[in-house]
């Protein structure tokens, strides 16, 4: 490979830099050495990919000619052959049967529960308390989920299995490490952890399609949906249980933990910038309804514009990687098959070549005329729920309830930091707030 790159003296070094603090590394690779720099670790030829048309030839144009990256493979562990994970026809067939439950009709349906969970918790909050805002958001998405995909109220349980999800995602930095396959056989403290929390989750998800199995009743939600889908472009099956179970887990874990790291950051943005919250809560007061629902999206333009913004500058998905099936070129370069292929949302969302004040907290670059919107700035300049065929299934799923959530709660409270502490990034398989995200709540 002669893709420019650093001079690895140390790979082990260079490799453990990956792990520890891959945002920085990643955007002073793009920085050095330009829109495809290269680099190894352990053996293996990865290639960092920052120019926006060049993403969109790897997820889109050549989009067959790759699967997924190392970090995807190891999820398996824990989500399966789901639909995350799974490639080819298997993926394809998946996706079919899934997407019914994520029709335009029935995802608005959802918006009633959405608002009332959050009404639910923002009740439990008292002015003046300090609040993880990260655990709140974690368990107030992770009881929309089981109760639009389950049709099951989880809210009581909701931090015991968001614990679970949490030993799990931090049992991955382990798993993706060189040898990591050897590495989480042995009874270290986070493989004990993930191990614990998947038997936890999977008793929690077979329960309840057993459960729903033998009541054979269709309740509106995304497993009847998947339970009562059939592959009609295909062999004409459904799902099995362990099918059922992989596409639980991704949902589960793709539909509450994005969704709440997108909502611990809009928070933390706000708290730094007052004349954004004010304009926010100007446009939320303004709404007559009572209870938001779907039908107010349409009255909250700059609530969406905030958290397009928020995850412009921290990317809930900050990174996408693909694993070449063959040899591949890139500009004037030549990949060899099974490179992996590296696209990063931090890295490409703060690029200055795209967005002005690239660092800086705008919402109104996402309302009409505004540079976001701007049809000269490449595409995928921004591209925070993927891109092609892989192309998060769940992204208006996503934006109806964040929007909803963002609305609700800030109808009645604001949050403030709690410490002078720095708040720091924490990029595993999403971006975490590293230690949690302690708030003070007050009343408005």
């Amino acid at each position: 490979m002669i893709v420019p790159g650093p001079r690895q003296r140390y790979p082990g070094e260079f490799a453990l830099a990956v792990m520890r603090r891959p945002l920085a590394l990643f955007t002073d690779l793009a920085r050095t050495y330009g829109d495809v720099a290269g680099f190894r670790i352990a053996g293996q030829p990865v290639v960092l990919v920052s120019h926006p048309d060049r993403i969109r030839d790897v997820l889109v144009t050549h989009g067959r000619l790759f699967h997924k990256g190392r970090g995807l493979e190891r999820a398996k562990m824990l989500l399966g052959e789901g639909l995350l994970t799974s490639e080819d026809e298997l993926h394809l067939r998946q996706r079919r049967l899934a997407q019914p439950a994520f029709h335009r009709t029935r995802i608005a349906a959802y918006a009633d529960t959405m608002a009332t969970y959050a009404a639910r918790r923002a009740d439990h909050w008292r002015n003046g308390a300090t609040l993880d805002v990260s655990r709140e958001m974690a368990a107030y998405t992770l009881a929309v989920v089981g109760k639009t995909l389950f049709d099951a109220d989880i809210e009581g349980e909701a931090h015991e299995i968001g614990d679970a999800l949490a030993a799990a995602i931090d049992a991955f930095n382990l798993s993706v490490l060189p040898f990591g396959e050897l590495l989480e056989k042995l009874p270290l403290p986070t493989t004990l952890r993930f191990r614990r929390g998947r038997k936890r989750l999977d008793a929690t998800i077979y329960r309840l399609i057993a459960e729903r199995r033998a009541s054979g009743e269709d309740r509106g939600d995304l497993l009847s949906m998947l339970l009562l889908a059939q592959d009609t472009e295909g062999d004409g099956g459904g799902m099995s249980d362990l099918q059922l179970r992989d596409e639980a887990m991704t949902l589960l874990l793709a539909g509450h933990e994005t969704t709440a790291n997108l909502l611990a950051w809009t928070w933390y943005l706000l708290a730094q910038h007052p004349d954004v919250e004010r304009r926010l809560h100007d446009e939320i007061d303004a709404v007559p309804s009572e209870t938001l629902g779907a039908d107010d999206l349409a009255r909250l333009p700059y609530t969406r514009a905030v958290l397009a913004e928020s995850m412009r500058l921290f990317p809930p998905a900050w990174i996408v990687g693909r694993r070449a099936l063959e040899a591949y070129p890139i500009d004037e370069y030549r990949l060899p098959a099974r490179t992996i292929v590296l696209a990063s949302q931090w890295v490409v969302h703060r690029d200055p070549r795209w967005w002005p004040d690239a660092t800086t907290f705008q919402p109104e670059r996402w309302l009409p005329d505004g540079s976001a919107l701007d049809p000269a700035r490449p595409k995928f300049a921004y591209f925070p729920f993927g891109a092609g065929t892989r192309i998060c299934i769940g992204e208006q799923f996503a934006w109806l309830e964040a929007i909803l959530a963002l609305a609700t709660f800030a109808r009645r409270w604001r949050f403030r930091l709690a410490t002078d502490a720095p708040v720091v990034p924490q990029p595993i398989v999403t971006l975490r707030v590293r230690g949690g995200l302690p708030m003070v709540a007050g009343k408005r």
